[in-house]
């Protein structure tokens, strides 16, 4: 009987070891087992945790008591489960993981997201985005979709894809980086990181979106591989990282087969401007050409010396003058010609005109028009009947490639001038549905090209209710609907604020010509700086480039200060 006995204590012990039950929040000690992270009711983000050896849950809020989930340890397994107490409630989950963890995840709808160091990610789920952000030093995926053809973005190259029975479809193959062909397990001193060599990547969904090292906010709305447009051709010869890679995952055997007819990539030569010499002790003037904004993002006037102050590598510097700018600016009107405004060609041809009748007899205008590729109207030029004539030139209709008509113009038409005074001036409905690009591509070119961009958004709606009956200002229910999308008007803020503009959304038409005369005032609210500077010379090609040790700083309160162009003063 105590033999019995003595044998019922030792399976328990044993079973008890090999199961064991834990609250949210506790450290699971890990040690190389697979998580098991099951969740039908919402996200589930499992990320490396790269100073411990545990895994950590937590929901979406950061609690870390949740009676919704629960984690037990079997075997080889850490299963990880989410029962939410109603039957329609969400709930999303984040894990923390060591590095070099396995991973099976499992959802119905709702995304997943795994990244860092791992050694196995097994993803399932009928219709969520699957987004994997891992080492691609060597990289083995099986990637299957069992309900749709394949849609997927990957920063890297992957096999062809395979139709398999009964309309399922596979990708099937292994990467290995050319940094480390001959991949192998890597390993580490006790206390380190384990070093990334290889990752093996299976995944099924029914009709879900897969991304490999692509964030889901670079992901465009067209996940269709097809031919490049004569704006994503010249994006790729302007040599811009980040756009280049943007238009390469969404199209990558387009990209390659163009990027191969093309010579390798040269600076672009740049010009410097000659000017009165000053002296000073150190025999180095130079001079900054910038703009002060409020917190609306409004130029700030009447600025002086007294109310700057300049510092260089940390030092002080002697400001010689503070004058209004003078110089013309190179404009570029930017028009969507699309099909939301096919049956009002008129009323952009009018407002074209407008623009340009308003703007500086000294300015340089060009015309460039977009829909699902862009079309330059007019060069830059200063003859206003000529820019006029360019505007009965085209049709409308197609899609819509807003983010690549301003990559393009960024690239095309304003990266000759870099270091000239540029702005954009945009007038759109301000909705993408067909570009290369996704919107977060476009910020760091918008940024350095130094451009000022000005949008003017008009809801479509308002263009139609005011060809109708030209009343569509007295019905104020009506004009509830007739806005912009709520993602059109944060994407237009964010334009106007990373550049220096200002962001106009139009629900009156008589709003347009208002913001066109308040743009010219806008332009002409700029300051050239002229300081003493002993600091190192610019290379040549980057002489027009603000030293990132260059500081200039408002003393007038909530005001901001951007940098333009700097230039020697010879």
């Amino acid at each position: 009987m105590r033999q019995i006995r003595m044998k019922t204590i030792t399976s328990l012990a044993v079973a008890m070891m090999f199961f064991a039950s834990y609250a949210i929040g506790q450290e699971i000690p890990y040690s190389g087992e697979v998580i098991e992270i099951e969740n039908s009711f919402g996200r589930i983000d499992a990320a490396e945790n790269e100073s411990e050896d545990m895994v950590r849950i937590e929901t979406a809020a950061g609690s870390l008591t949740d009676s919704r989930i629960s984690a037990q340890k079997i075997g080889s397994r850490i299963r990880i489960t989410v029962t939410p107490n109603a039957g329609n409630e969400r709930v999303d989950i984040s894990v923390k993981v060591p590095a070099r963890s396995k991973i099976k995840a499992v959802t119905a709808e709702g995304e997943i997201r795994i990244s860092g160091n791992l050694a196995l990610i097994d993803a399932r789920s009928n219709t969520g985005t699957i987004s994997m952000d891992t080492p691609d030093t060597d990289v083995k995926y099986d990637l299957k979709w069992t309900a749709s053809r394949p849609r997927y973005v990957a920063d890297y190259e992957l096999a062809k894809v395979r139709e398999r029975s009964g309309g399922r479809f596979e990708i099937k193959g292994r990467y290995r980086s050319e940094n480390d062909p001959e991949s192998v397990n890597g390993s580490a001193e006790e206390g380190e990181t384990p070093i990334a060599k290889n990752v093996e990547i299976t995944v099924s969904t029914a009709r879900g979106i897969v991304l490999l090292n692509v964030p889901p906010n670079e992901v465009t709305s067209d996940l269709r591989e097809r031919p490049l447009t004569e704006a994503a051709k010249a994006i790729i010869r302007s040599g811009d990282r980040v756009m280049m890679d943007a238009i390469r995952r969404a199209a990558p055997k387009y990209f390659g087969d163009y990027e191969r007819t093309l010579p390798p990539i040269t600076r672009t030569p740049q010009l410097t401007t000659g000017g009165r010499e000053r002296p000073n002790a150190s025999g180095r003037v130079k001079r900054a050409t910038v703009t002060v904004t409020d917190l609306r993002n409004r130029a700030v006037s009447g600025l002086t010396a007294s109310d700057l102050e300049i510092t260089e590598n940390g030092r002080p510097r002697q400001i010689v003058s503070v004058e209004k700018v003078q110089a013309p600016v190179n404009l570029v009107l930017l028009l969507d010609v699309s099909g939301s405004i096919e049956n009002y060609v008129t009323f952009i041809r009018k407002a074209a005109r407008s623009f340009v009748e308003t703007v500086d007899a000294d300015d340089r205008i060009s015309i460039v028009i977009f829909s699902e590729d862009v079309k330059v109207l007019a060069n830059f030029s200063t003859d206003k009947t000529r820019l006029s004539e360019s505007l009965d030139t085209f049709d409308a209709g197609g899609a819509t490639a807003y983010y690549d008509a301003l990559g393009f113009t960024i690239a095309e038409s304003l990266r000759p001038l870099k270091g000239e005074r540029t702005a954009i001036v945009v007038l759109t409905d301000g909705d993408d549905n067909r570009s290369f690009l996704a919107f977060d591509s476009l910020i760091g070119a918008v940024e350095e090209s130094g451009a000022l961009i000005y949008p003017l958004y008009v809801p479509t709606g308002l263009v139609a209710a005011s060809a109708a009956n030209g009343l569509g200002d007295i019905d104020p229910l009506r004009n509830r609907h007739l806005t912009l999308t709520s993602k059109a008007d944060d994407e237009g803020r964010h334009l106007a604020k990373v550049s220096g503009g200002v962001y106009y959304p139009i629900s009156q038409l008589s709003q347009i010509q208002t913001a066109y005369e308040d743009i010219v005032v806008q332009l002409r609210t700029a300051y050239d700086i002229t300081f003493s500077s002993d600091a190192a010379e610019l290379p040549e090609s980057d002489s027009r480039q603000a030293s990132p040790l260059l500081r200039i700083r408002s003393k007038r309160e909530n005001t901001f200060v951007q940098i333009g162009p700097v230039t020697r003063v010879q």
